[in-house]
């Protein structure tokens, strides 16, 4: 096994970056990143955590994610889009999440762009998938940003979205199985040839 796979004691081969079975990073990467979706709910949460991101590491938000779901009521973006100026002030204060008014009034601004916006984020999705023939062999071999991407993250911002450049905008596309990004040897990536 290289160093971009380790083996869970589960025995599951995964991404290296995921660590260890039974751990919440774990859990995600087995069961959320890289799955396909069209939900709008699972969409506008890996966006709002893609925003978090910005500036700071995975691990970081990931810790953060339970609290950002209470905050963001569930993700839900026509629940986020009526968000309040007195909330915002009450979220500032919030511990349990990333509290930048910058972020958290993006956020409230991307879920009122995502309840109105046409086309909407599940079609936007759909015109963006990736379909790989191999999986990476490595994660040195998987890219940050790729021309995809900055179309993508383009349509977003003419449409209104905020904090969504290329990079963040990949990692949304990885996460919501636009784009799979498992390494060889993950049992994530068995669909693929394992060339």
């Amino acid at each position: 096994m290289d160093n971009d796979v380790v083996l869970g004691d589960d025995g599951k081969p995964r991404c290296a970056w995921a660590g260890a079975a039974g751990s919440e990073l774990a859990d995600y990467h087995d069961e959320v990143w890289g799955t396909p979706t069209e939900d709008p709910t699972a969409l506008f949460e890996a966006l709002t955590l893609g925003v978090f991101e910005v500036g700071m590491s995975w691990r970081i938000i990931f810790g953060k994610r339970e609290g950002l779901r209470k905050a963001f009521k569930g993700f839900d973006p026509t629940h986020v889009a009526a968000i309040t100026d007195r909330d915002v002030d009450r979220l500032v204060q919030d511990t349990p999440i990333i509290r930048s008014r910058g972020k958290i009034r993006a956020t409230i601004d991307n879920a009122r762009v995502a309840v109105s916006a046409s086309p909407t984020l599940p079609e936007l999705t759909r015109m963006y998938v990736v379909r790989r023939n191999r999986p990476p062999r490595s994660e040195a071999e998987v890219p940050t940003v790729t021309p995809q991407a900055e179309a993508f993250a383009k349509d977003l911002k003419k449409q209104g979205y905020r904090f969504v450049g290329p990079t963040s905008i990949y990692a949304f596309m990885q996460n919501v199985g636009m784009v799979n990004d498992h390494v060889r040897g993950c049992f994530r990536a068995a669909g693929h040839p394992q060339r």
